[in-house]
């Protein structure tokens, strides 16, 4: 069957992580249940997989991965009420992020039949629209070996900050979950975590980088693009 790569974009807009991971699993199974029925019929009869790019901001939460360490949040249920916070442990990959207003968060849920069947590379394009996302503001950004996610100083490291945030999740090469991109995010909320898992090295965001608040709507904007032009997609309301 030819490949589809129609993505249907949706702004949730401030949405509880709860309902946008409830929102996220019902995408994902829907997409599966499509493609294992696919398997049983023709090429003509098969039914083409949706895709979808959803952003969204959370109120305040800290998510913890599969491979995560509870212990690296640093707050119990009364810190976490103090900081009007809520937590919760969840299935994508890597350890505990920080999610709240100010942040760009992208879920693509993408059927990667559809584009690329390559785990390794579907992270390097997200990676690659936040660092040209970032470049569009005069921030120089970019990998570290062995580490997911988008670096401040990730060349010289003589103090390098992570400035975007990724762990995803991929079942019968559907993905879902995605990215954390930091633009006027409070970053004081990273201090009750170890971010990432990991405890030397700082976290910052566009609007500390440039010294400006900046404009959410226009950043995600210019995010989108890169990854329509990057996945080649063809965007769709």
């Amino acid at each position: 069957m030819a490949q589809h790569k129609q993505v249907r974009f949706q702004d949730l807009g401030i949405i509880d992580y709860q309902e946008a991971w409830d929102y996220q699993e019902k995408l994902h199974a829907e997409i599966i249940a499509i493609k294992l029925h696919n398997k049983g019929v023709s090429p003509e009869e098969a039914t083409p997989t949706p895709n979808f790019l959803l952003f969204c901001e959370h109120p305040n939460v800290y998510t913890l991965g599969k491979s995560g360490k509870p212990e690296h949040l640093l707050l119990d249920e009364e810190g976490l009420k103090q900081n009007d916070a809520q937590y919760f442990k969840i299935n994508r990959g890597g350890d505990i992020t920080y999610h709240g207003k100010g942040q760009l968060v992208g879920y693509p849920i993408l059927d990667l039949d559809n584009f690329f069947t390559d785990i390794h590379k579907y992270m390097r394009f997200l990676e690659e629209a936040v660092i040209r996302t970032c470049a569009d503001y005069g921030v120089s950004a970019g990998r570290i070996n062995g580490l997911t996610g988008v670096w401040v100083d990730f060349e010289k490291q003589l103090f390098p900050r992570k400035i975007c945030a990724m762990g995803v999740k991929a079942s019968r090469w559907v993905t879902m979950h995605g990215f954390a991109l930091n633009i006027n995010t409070d970053l004081r909320y990273f201090g009750n975590i170890v971010p990432c898992g990991i405890d030397d090295k700082a976290v910052t965001s566009l609007e500390k980088e440039t010294g400006k608040t900046l404009d959410m709507k226009e950043v995600a904007e210019k995010m989108k693009q890169h990854l329509v032009e990057l996945f080649e997609m063809e965007l769709i309301a």
